[in-house]
């Protein structure tokens, strides 16, 4: 293998190093943006205090013959 050979392989990991480097920096961003979108998602969910008025046996079965 000549020089010319050994500063290809070189610079090919290299660049594949920062194409890594790169590619877990966008997944992270992915991430975070997931996590801040469900997160707005779950304070989105309206308080449901109207049912504490109702009596207790509502609410607590279901009809699976319908």
């Amino acid at each position: 293998m000549d020089i010319n050979g050994i500063s290809n392989v070189a610079t090919t990991l290299a660049e594949v190093g920062t194409s890594q480097a790169v590619s877990i920096a966008m997944l992270k961003k992915a991430n975070d943006i997931q996590t801040e979108s469900a997160t707005a998602l779950i304070e989105a969910i309206p308080d449901n205090k109207a049912t504490a008025n109702l009596p207790s046996h509502l609410g607590r079965n279901v009809n699976t013959t319908a």
